[in-house]
């Protein structure tokens, strides 16, 4: 909705509204162009990564879907495809769950060093990813299992890089963060007189956990997980340290076919991220607004 300008707005007040919008509107621009231009690229006949003339002129014949219909019948993008969502769920519930208790705890206002806490908590947002990458990558090859400890299921040493566990864990580490903020802002509003009276009336820690605190702070867990569910399915840094072949990712099959093979297929499947991506914000935004009904019922 626009917003009208109140009518004691001199001249340079007016001159800074619209300039004020001309230049958020040129930085949307900016940021969502490459995005503008992948899309319609992912559809060219050719293997280019160019507009060709026929699609400029809107040929029919200029366009195609031979590389999405490339992903399905490519056996490196499946098996990748099939790791991320493997990697990413895994990754997604531990983080989930670990920082909803986070949040929980941070939550309490006697709990001592709560800032500090909270500052380590969400320091792999801050801490540059390359950094967090290369001390997971240091800590991890110290981390192994003889083969004499692996009661015969090991044949020779085994760490936790090159290994599905090593990168759920480094991802559940980056996804904490998020779900530990927006769990914190659901519990902002959260009335703890219901559970000193859930428990008045005779429930137990668990059911009070269960039946009223879960329903209540629900929708700011499923943002959380969301995010990081997303964060682990984009991310690449990590994957590109600490993984093997075996572990390999949608987004490091994109890093390897950028520098090996260039191909149209990776547009198609950039474009299938952006659409995936947009689906899950959409997500987002209705449980935001869910949760901001919730509140105002809960004010009133």
């Amino acid at each position: 909705m626009a917003t009208a300008i109140p009518p004691y707005v001199g001249p340079m007040g007016k001159i800074w509204h619209y300039s004020f919008r001309f230049l958020c509107g040129l930085i949307f621009l900016f940021l969502i162009l490459p995005i503008l231009v992948i899309i319609p690229l992912s559809f060219n006949a050719e293997p280019y990564f160019t507009f060709s003339p026929g699609m400029l002129a809107f040929e029919s014949t200029a366009y195609s879907t031979r590389w999405y219909q490339d992903i399905l019948n490519n056996e490196q993008w499946l098996f990748s495809i099939k790791n991320s969502f493997i990697i990413a769920f895994f990754a997604t519930f531990l983080a989930t769950g670990l920082g909803t208790l986070a949040a929980l705890g941070l939550s309490r206002s006697n709990l001592p060093g709560r800032g500090a806490i909270m500052g380590i908590l969400i320091s792999p947002m801050i801490v540059p990813l390359i950094i967090s990458a290369a001390g997971m990558y240091f800590f991890y090859s110290g981390v192994c299992i003889p083969p004499e400890w692996s009661f015969g299921m090991l044949e020779e040493r085994a760490c936790l890089t090159q290994s599905f566990p090593g990168i759920i864990l480094a991802h559940a580490a980056l996804g904490t963060p998020f779900v530990v903020i927006t769990v914190t802002a659901t519990l902002v509003g959260f009335d703890h007189s219901l559970t000193r009276a859930s428990a008045s009336l005779g429930a137990n820690p668990t059911t009070t956990f269960f039946k009223i605190i879960v329903p209540l702070i629900l929708p700011g867990v499923i943002s959380g997980a969301l995010f990081a569910f997303i964060t682990s399915f984009d991310e690449v840094v990590v994957v590109l340290f600490i993984s093997g072949f075996e572990q390999r990712t949608v987004p490091r099959q994109m890093w390897a076919g950028i520098r090996e093979q260039i191909s149209p297929t990776i547009l198609a499947v950039a474009t299938m991220l952006i659409i995936f991506s947009v689906l899950l914000m959409t997500v987002l935004e209705l449980l935001r607004r869910r949760n901001d009904r919730l509140r105002g019922v809960q004010e009133s």
